[in-house]
């Protein structure tokens, strides 16, 4: 059985609501048929007070066994490095994060806020707010660049804001069963089962992004149009399985008509590429997106985009409903 804490940080605990709404495997599902004994979460502990106290105290001090440590939520340093604007039983959270994730044999970070800061570190960062071991896409965090677990594992990074609940439970799975050590990691330490991919993958709009057909207003779920070109969607930029494992087994942001806002991403929310214009795409050359798909070049895709719009067929400029 592997014994699991979660704590909260800087957070507005939206991924806890989001993983206790996993469906494959659920939260229960975790306990009850893979053996995952949780210690304490905010919203599933029973313990309080002392009693909480103790397994906090026992997990740090290694005279309770900790396999896997998730925290969920930024690593808040203010004031001045003391971490005093976040006290949780009776002391800085930061010196918890520190202690506990020395004793685990597992780190795993939870969101945005836990992988890299997320919205309380975007600048000016009065929080001094840090993910576990990123800022943003720099290198290092809270933890440092070096920081391994007890078995000499990085952080796993599971981003999101919030992360989709299955993401949450299927790694916490592979985890608890002993398979931690065989999960391939991209260069910002997510798992590739699930970030290998971009959010456009599987999006139903991709034959208007071929041809750079826009759509003219937001929540056209059934209607034509890409919403990359006018309306700023990070699908071609984002990596997420966000349209192959579908939110409420149902739908996605682009399927209901609204751009994906890239929250998977370190940059995520994008405040310092486009201040105050977060659905509107920066462009240049008339046209021609400032931020473009990953591997492509301005010069090639000006013609590519083009080439497209001249070839593309009528029914891919006319309004269309699905029924």
């Amino acid at each position: 059985m592997a014994s699991l804490l979660w704590l909260q940080g800087g957070a507005c605990s939206g991924n806890t609501m989001s993983f206790l709404n996993a469906e494959e495997p659920t939260a229960v599902d975790l306990v009850t048929d893979f053996g995952i004994d949780v210690l304490w979460h905010p919203s599933l502990g029973m313990e309080l007070g002392d009693q909480a106290k103790k397994i906090f105290w026992d997990c740090a001090k290694g005279e309770k066994p900790l396999d896997i440590f998730v925290f969920e939520g930024s690593v808040i340093q203010a004031p001045n490095g003391t971490g005093r604007y976040n006290m949780f039983a009776d002391r800085p959270m930061m010196d918890w994060v520190k202690e506990l994730a020395s004793q685990a044999q597992i780190v795993v970070a939870i969101g945005d806020c836990a992988c890299w800061g997320g919205i309380p570190a975007t600048a000016p960062n009065p929080s001094e707010s840090t993910g576990l071991q990123y800022l943003k896409r720099n290198h290092g965090g809270f933890l440092g660049a070096n920081f391994k677990s007890k078995m000499g594992l990085p952080v796993l990074n599971i981003p999101g804001c919030p992360a989709h609940p299955d993401w949450v439970t299927q790694i916490l799975v592979a985890v608890a069963s002993g398979r931690a050590g065989d999960l391939s990691l991209d260069d910002l330490q997510r798992p590739s089962t699930f970030f290998k991919t971009f959010t456009q993958t599987g999006c139903t709009r991709n034959q208007y992004f071929e041809y750079k057909q826009s759509t003219t207003s937001f929540g056209e779920g059934t209607r034509h149009g890409c919403l990359f070109y006018e309306f700023g969607c990070r699908g071609p930029m984002t990596h997420s399985p966000c349209n192959r494992i579908l939110w409420n087994r149902q739908s996605s942001k682009t399927r209901a008509g609204m751009p994906c806002t890239g929250c998977t991403e370190p940059e995520f929310p994008f405040h310092d590429l486009a201040p105050g214009t977060v659905f509107k795409t920066q462009k240049i050359s008339g046209a021609i997106p400032k931020e473009l798909p990953e591997g492509s070049d301005h010069l090639t895709y000006s013609a590519l985009a083009a080439t497209a719009r001249i070839a593309a067929p009528k029914w891919s400029k006319e309004d269309m409903f699905v029924v």
